[in-house]
Order: structure tokens, then sequence, then C-alpha cells
């Protein structure tokens, strides 16, 4: 990211708590969607205008328990294909916090920064200075672990294990979920 893109930040979509992940990807395409269509039914029966408003660089903000429900790892894989590299919440669903980094999506968990952010507001989640950044105002962070900082630097666990392992030049299987 340029120092611009991190000066405008992205765009908050702003929710409330326990978003669950049948509302952050529908139950009905579990098992009838390849990943590529995935992004286009992101929070769909939330927010309909998310999947075409959203950009690349974006940030989603929620409130207590974002990703409760069943343990769908499609809702964390949507939200990245929509551009989302990070999650701000006051608390995850530990499961989808989990599968978050393993697909290489930053969560974030800072409450003091989803009540003070609005939506419509621009952020930046500074993943290296472990602050969000809203309104001039810059909001800590507790650090994760080294290994999973890795995991989200390297876009995701199958990456970093590809790159660990000297494999990542080789052609990436595509990914198939359990029913395809």
């Amino acid at each position: 990211m340029s120092q611009t893109d991190a000066a405008m930040g992205g765009k908050v979509w702003k929710y409330g708590d326990d978003v669950n992940t049948d509302v952050i990807f529908p139950g009905k395409y579990t098992y009838n969607l390849p990943p590529s269509e995935f992004a286009k039914h992101a929070l769909e029966d939330l927010d309909p205008s998310f999947a075409t408003g959203v950009h690349a660089g974006d940030y989603v903000i929620a409130g207590k328990n974002f990703g409760c429900g069943s343990s769908r790892e499609q809702a964390a894989v949507c939200i990245k294909l929509c551009g989302v590299t990070a999650i701000v919440a006051k608390s995850f669903a530990r499961i989808f916090f989990r599968n978050c980094i393993n697909n290489g999506v930053l969560p974030v968990t800072c409450p003091e920064a989803v009540d003070a952010i609005q939506s419509g507001d621009r952020i930046y989640v500074d993943a290296q200075a472990l602050v969000v950044r809203v309104n001039g105002r810059d909001f800590p962070f507790p650090p994760l672990s080294q290994s999973v900082a890795d995991i989200i630097a390297a876009g995701g666990l199958i990456p970093m294990l590809r790159r660990k392992l000297g494999t990542e030049h080789l052609p990436m299987p595509e990914t198939k979920f359990a029913g395809e």
C-alpha cells in the first residue's frame, strides 16, 4: 500500500453484534457455487449494497461476536475475495477468527475503535504499528503472535506453507469445499 493509500484509507462498512456466518455468506450457496462466485453474495442478506459497493482496501467494522454460527470457512473467504484485508470488531467468534487468519484476512479486536468509527468513515489499519487510524485518532490493538502475523503477511496459511515448503511456483489446485 502506498503512502497516499495509507493516508486515504478504506471505506467503512459497519455492522452490529452477532453477525453470523449464514449472513456473511448465505448457506444456500455453500455447496452450489465455485469460490470465484463467492464475493458476489457477500453479506447479501444483511446489506444488499455490500457486494456491489465494496472495493479493495475497504474495511468491515463490527460489534461483538462477529462470525458466530456455523464454522463455514466460505464466510471468511468471501470477505477476502471482496478485497477486504482486515475486519475490526469488538470481538470475534473463535472459529471465524481462525478462518480469517487462515485465509489472510487480519482480524483486529479493538472495541474503542469500533465505538469511534461511523459508517462512511475512511480508516486505515496499520498492522505494523498495531493501530486503527480514524478521524485523526489512533486506536491501538493487541499484537498477534509472530506465527499468526507470518500467516497474514503471506496471504493465508496455504500460501505461507507453500512458501516454506518451496512449492509456491507450482500451480495451486482449485479450492473445493465439502459437497462440491
